[in-house]
């Protein structure tokens, strides 16, 4: 029995998108502010961990809370291993996503792997645009006219910091979860892909 298992094993294959986010991208870096400490923290602070980096805002209606839905689930299926995943929610909105604000939204979710970081426009600027991650934000004193837009794309980063794969389509109604979750466990479990 063992054989037959052993001759159904696919091998481990990146797709040439994800070979072109490793090639494409910088290593994970950062200074930001912690919403659950107020202390400011590195990208160096993560090292040995599987780091997700995600940029959204707390007021967002639908892709950011499917998409932390989806990774609230997807870090619980893991098990004992979430401890070597942290999902990283920059606010691209920090004039109303304060400290609180963002720590309150990240605890909604239930996954102490998902952390909210803050900064100013100029931190966040260098950050998004290291990752050429795309948001723009257009004040009014009128809610229904404060407008922001963002990318959706999650950035996944190894153990070293160093780029290995994006998630897209975790704010659709049916993600490819075990397929999603499945990448994710091998990098935690390899180091790499």
């Amino acid at each position: 029995m063992l054989g037959t298992l052993a001759s159904c094993h696919r091998p481990w294959k990146l797709d040439a998108q994800d070979i072109n986010v490793q090639k494409a991208l910088p290593p994970l870096q950062f200074a930001l502010t912690e919403a659950q400490t107020g202390q400011t923290v590195t990208a160096g602070q993560f090292r040995g961990k599987v780091v997700m980096l995600y940029f959204g805002y707390t007021n967002c209606p639908d892709v950011c809370p499917l998409t932390l839905y989806h990774v609230a689930q997807m870090v619980r299926s893991l098990g004992n291993s979430a401890r070597d995943v942290r999902f990283l929610f920059v606010t691209v909105d920090p004039d109303r996503d304060t400290l609180a604000t963002l720590n309150k939204y990240v605890a909604l979710f239930g996954a102490p792997e998902i952390l909210g970081l803050r900064g100013g426009p100029a931190q966040l600027q260098a950050v998004a645009g290291r990752y050429h991650a795309a948001y723009s934000v257009h004040p009014s004193p009128d809610p229904a006219q404060y407008a922001v837009t963002h990318s959706a794309a999650i950035y996944v980063f190894n153990r070293e910091g160093k780029p290995e794969f994006m998630i897209a389509g975790l704010s659709s109604q049916t993600p490819d979860m075990p397929g999603i979750t499945r990448d994710l466990r091998h990098l935690v479990d390899h180091d790499s892909i």
